[in-house]
């Protein structure tokens, strides 16, 4: 994968705040033509920068419960699962995990009641505390500027750069920083294929 460039920033700007735009818009945009950016973003979406290309609703125009946001103090053994039944609800639409091993997440609750929808979500023994924060306003702007994307070799992690190398195997599309990790994955790869 070659390594993004200004154009590709800025086609990723430009979808983030419109991701329904016409690639001729765009291309008018950015100095390229339709087909151009159309390409670019099929790199993008193969280098798995793009993931896919959602809406962006409105929830406090629609009746959803009450917003709000609420910290999770969790055992460090218990936080992956802690997560994961935090991720199953429905009513939860954003999720951070802290520095400190900690949860925070925002919601939308119905009149049921946020502490007995609490004790409903998680087991008892996976949290230590908990506070509730009810939330007046909520916007959600990510932002593309500013930021450089970076991929990661499946093999070893280190970031890969222009010098960087991908291989079709097994029907899965994969990133290597340098052919002696293409190699050892192939290898390795080829020899669980060849035990099944």
């Amino acid at each position: 994968m070659r390594k993004l460039d200004e154009t590709d920033m800025e086609i990723l700007s430009i979808l983030n705040n419109n991701a329904r735009q016409p690639y001729s818009e765009i291309g008018e945009q950015v100095g390229l033509s339709g087909p151009a950016v159309s390409d670019r973003v099929n790199r993008l979406r193969e280098a798995d920068i793009i993931n896919s290309f959602t809406i962006n609703i409105n929830r406090s125009k629609l009746q959803g419960g009450t917003a709000v946001l609420i910290d999770l103090e969790v055992p460090i053994n218990a936080l992956e699962s802690a997560r994961t039944q935090v991720e199953a609800d429905e009513a939860v639409e954003h999720i951070f995990v802290t520095a400190e091993g900690n949860i925070r997440f925002y919601a939308r609750i119905g009149t049921h009641g946020v502490h007995r929808w609490m004790k409903n979500l998680l087991n008892k023994n996976s949290i230590k505390d908990y506070t509730v924060t009810l939330v007046e306003d909520a916007m959600w702007a990510p932002t593309v500027d500013g930021m450089e994307f970076a991929i990661d070799c499946v093999e070893c992690g280190k970031s890969i750069d222009s010098e960087g190398e991908k291989a079709q195997i097994g029907g899965e599309l994969y990133h290597f920083c340098c052919s002696s990790c293409l190699t050892r994955f192939e290898n390795r790869y080829q020899r669980l294929a060849e035990n099944e």
